[in-house]
């Protein structure tokens, strides 16, 4: 197998030149992800390839805080869509086999890397993936405990769980039903922990609602609007169809601040500033 390369290469630049070779590989070391890979991006949005690919950049350039951000995301996605813990952990390995080969070919063709150099890479990049995972899993366990919790508060109408992100960015996943009685739950205590948390973003996720009556729609309005008023932009993600339909049928406007986004990840990526690199 013939891999581009010319002496002016640096690693990265050698990676991103023979991506194609490196996904083959990448896919040949992670046996049972290979199989659920479309099956992870229906369901959750989740591009594990390309993730890959940002991944490794993040390690190479040793952008600790874009990778622990990275992470952070990765987590809350993985929790909210209930993905196989395993898949993860055997996809983060598979990387990392696979890096350390397109290494051992870097060098193996450049003949100009002291041993040294090569120590202190190794530290770097294991390192790194080791703070990747561990990243991953404690925003992954956190989360996922904060769904739980807003579960079991469902069962007692007391669902509104707001999960800190940032210091200033905070998320309102609301599941299951939202009846009159629910939304002025939801308008007192998110009007309150606003103003004690000065939350300056929230990302109300409605991917948890299938359905809601115009008059659900316009108390959860009103509570954008009011919001608002209190110096908190909010976001929306995760509208069905059907509401959607309401809401135009409605004549119902969003505030001009309001951000609106497909899902949650989507927002994720936005508000926690990780771009997209691609090799």
């Amino acid at each position: 197998m013939e891999y581009h390369y010319e002496d002016s290469y640096q690693l990265k630049e050698f990676i991103e030149l023979n991506s194609k070779k490196f996904e083959n590989k990448l896919l040949t070391e992670a046996v049972n992800v290979k199989e659920k890979i479309n099956e992870i991006l229906a369901i959750g949005n989740i591009d594990l390839v390309n993730n890959a690919h940002k991944l490794v950049v993040y390690i190479i350039d040793d952008e600790k805080e874009k990778l622990k951000l990275f992470a952070k995301q990765e987590g809350i996605a993985w929790a909210t869509h209930s993905i196989d813990l395993n898949f993860k952990l055997e996809w983060i390995q598979a990387i990392r086999r696979t890096l350390w080969r397109f290494i051992q070919i870097y060098y193996k063709m450049s003949h100009k890397k002291a041993l040294s150099d090569f120590f202190e890479l190794e530290q770097q990049i294991n390192n790194q993936v080791d703070q990747f995972l561990n990243s991953f899993f404690i925003s992954y366990s956190t989360y996922k405990d904060s769904l739980i919790t807003a579960h079991r508060e469902l069962v007692e109408k007391l669902s509104v769980p707001i999960i800190p992100i940032t210091a200033d960015v905070c998320i309102l996943p609301l599941i299951g039903s939202i009846d009159s009685l629910r939304t002025s739950i939801l308008e007192e205590k998110v009007l309150t922990e606003i103003g004690v948390a000065h939350i300056q973003t929230l990302i109300m996720d409605l991917s948890g609602i299938a359905d809601m009556e115009n008059a659900i729609i316009d108390n959860l309005m009103k509570i954008v609007d009011g919001a608002s008023l209190m110096g908190c932009n909010t976001v929306i993600t995760g509208l069905r169809p059907e509401v959607v339909r309401k809401i135009v049928k409605m004549g119902t406007r969003l505030d001009f601040q309001t951000k609106t986004f497909g899902n949650l990840q989507q927002a994720l990526k936005h508000f926690l500033n990780i771009e997209y690199l691609y090799l």
